[in-house]
């Protein structure tokens, strides 16, 4: 496994950075989260996106299925917050349970010592 691994969504910010350390010398590689969007009607081309980049920058790409530590720990409370009347942020139970949370597990799982 690379020694870094880069959380690339397919868009100018992640792609930008996974090329700033290829060109820095870094051994690095792109992972990309399925977050089971598709089965719900929308999202889905993070992945294609973020492999075409990967393909682009000659590093290999990781596809980690997080879909239902998704579901369980994002999808599910906000509705659940939403029909109470609330305004939940689920970009803050994401980052903290899912990117920073599972995420990152899995990636040191791989081998990686950066994410």
């Amino acid at each position: 496994m690379p020694e870094v691994a880069v959380a690339l969504s397919g868009g100018v910010d992640s792609s930008v950075a996974a090329a700033l350390l290829v060109d820095a010398g870094r051994d690095v590689v792109g992972v990309t989260m399925d977050l089971g969007l598709h089965a719900l009607g929308t999202g889905g081309d993070e992945v294609a996106l973020a492999r075409r980049v990967c393909e682009a920058l000659g590093i290999p790409h990781v596809v980690i299925d997080v879909a239902d530590a998704f579901r369980a720990e994002v999808v599910e409370p906000f509705g659940d917050a939403y029909a109470a009347g609330l305004t939940p942020n689920p970009c803050v139970r994401c980052n903290e349970r899912i990117k920073f949370g599972a995420l990152a597990q899995r990636v040191r799982a791989l081998g990686a010592t950066t994410l």
